[in-house]
Order: structure tokens, then C-alpha cells, then sequence
């Protein structure tokens, strides 16, 4: 797939199924994100990969710490331990800011957030499904602590991973006209 076509057609894909993308396939993804700008070159970023019995463990630790929250019921555990479920791999994306001189945290949150994105893009251009999720989980320090995620780190997404399951859909025409405005000074 050329690049500006993957671009303009990249949609997410919820409906994931086996097979995970294989291990060349992998490999492409993760050399693709980190290409990523980053000024500075500091690579502030690390991904953790989950899968098989994993996942079922990221949805007890997703379980977990929804308790933490007080008044739950049922279904939100349910739902909460079925999350991770939904696709055959999830790549959590964590954006580890280095200290430097030059180059704000803010910025390096956003390299992170390219890796991230490059994933996604990457997967379409193989033919794979994608989508990036994040929500409340993604912050809560119980999931951090569970995965290993340090104070000053923090994760950017799951980016959930499979083949598409049914037709992937067509992404809406965006008319760039109602987007852009130039600045006269």
C-alpha cells in the first residue's frame, strides 16, 4: 500500500480476531514507530506487548482497578476483565519522557503519541486491523503499577491488534476547508 493512500484510508477497526500479526509483521510495526519525530533523538518511548494469558491478566489488573473506585457492580467487572479480550494482541505504548535541556516532556508525550500512530498506520498498510484506545484505565495508577509503568512515565494507548473481522468501513469524506484558515498575521 502506498503511503498517502494509507493515510487517507486508515480507519479504526474494533472487530479484531485471530490471527495476531506475526512476528515479521511485528517487527515492521515497531520499526515504523520508531521513526517517529523526535527531536532530540531521545526515544521517549517503550511498548509492552500482550497477549494469550496476558491479556486475561490485564483484564483482572483493568477488574482490579475499577474496584478501587468503590460502588461497582457486577457488569463492570465483567466488562472491565473482557476489555483486553477483544483483539489477539494489545501493544500498551508508553511515553517515557527523558530529563533534557532542550526538549519539553510535552514534547516527548507527542513523540510517543507518533509511535503510537505509526503502529496503527502500519497495521493497515499490512492489512491488519487496528485500534487505538485509551480512557480512565490508561491513567490509573493501579494499571501503571501493574505494568510496570514508572512515576514518570505514563501510557499513551493500547493499541489493539488482529485481523479484521468483516468488512473494514469507509472513512468518512473530511473536507480540509473546514479545518484550515490562514493566518494573515
Amino acid at each position: 500500500m502506498e503511503a498517502l493512500d494509507a493515510l487517507l484510508t486508515r480507519v479504526s477497526v474494533p472487530r479484531l480476531h485471530d490471527p495476531a500479526p506475526d512476528e515479521a509483521q511485528r517487527q515492521q510495526l515497531f520499526r515504523a514507530a520508531l521513526r517517529a519525530p523526535d527531536h532530540g533523538q531521545l526515544r521517549p518511548w517503550r511498548f509492552l506487548t500482550i497477549e494469550g494469558v496476558a491479556r486475561e491478566r490485564l483484564g483482572e489488573l483493568f477488574a482490579q482497578a475499577v474496584s478501587a473506585h468503590g460502588n461497582v457492580k457486577p457488569d463492570m467487572l465483567t466488562k472491565a476483565r473482557a476489555m483486553p479480550l477483544r483483539a489477539p494482541l494489545l501493544v500498551a505504548v508508553i511515553a517515557a519522557p527523558k530529563t533534557h535541556f532542550k526538549v519539553p516532556e510535552s514534547e516527548q508525550i507527542l513523540s510517543a503519541g507518533c509511535a503510537a500512530h505509526a503502529i496503527v498506520l502500519g497495521a493497515h498498510a499490512l492489512g491488519l486491523g487496528a485500534i487505538w484506545r485509551s480512557g480512565e484505565l490508561s491513567h490509573d495508577p493501579i494499571v501503571k503499577a501493574g505494568l510496570g509503568v514508572g512515576a514518570q512515565e505514563q501510557i499513551v494507548g493500547f493499541i489493539y491488534l488482529g485481523s479484521v473481522e468483516g468488512e473494514r468501513r469507509t472513512p468518512p469524506e473530511l473536507d480540509p476547508a473546514d479545518f484550515v484558515t490562514a493566518w494573515q498575521g
